[in-house]
């Protein structure tokens, strides 16, 4: 059983909004950091967006999604949300999330660090 699992994937045109999830099984994922991260056909997986856990509520992107793609959690249910809108052809991609109890999603730290659990991955198709 996955520790971590992704949804919300799916084929869209350009120009419109996925909203992926993030769920937790035997984890309470509001005291875990959770990336996430994509993979493109033949492209090396790139990290997307991260979330502090606790009580630090720091976020991070990468530059070519800042001001589209948004991060947040719902602790209740114990899900993170990665909100995308105007999505591009180049968001195509398999979408991954990760947790990690440490501290990955941290300034100067948040581009390379680590994470412990992954989830299996959501595909997601921008058509132009």
């Amino acid at each position: 059983q996955l520790v971590v699992e992704e949804s919300g994937g799916g084929s869209v045109q350009s120009g419109g909004s996925l909203r992926l999830s993030c769920a937790a099984a035997e984890i309470m994922l509001e005291h875990y950091a959770v990336g996430w991260f994509r993979q493109a056909p033949g492209k090396e997986r790139e990290r997307i967006s991260c979330i502090s856990g606790g009580d630090d509520h720091s976020t991070y992107y990468r530059e070519s999604v800042k001001g589209r793609f948004t991060i947040s959690r719902d602790n209740a249910k114990h899900t993170v949300y990665l909100q995308m809108n105007s999505l591009k052809p180049e968001d195509t991609a398999v979408y991954y999330c990760a947790a990690d109890l440490g501290y990955p999603c941290q300034d100067g730290v948040w581009e390379f660090a680590e994470y412990r659990y992954w989830g299996q991955g959501t595909q997601v198709t921008v058509s132009s």
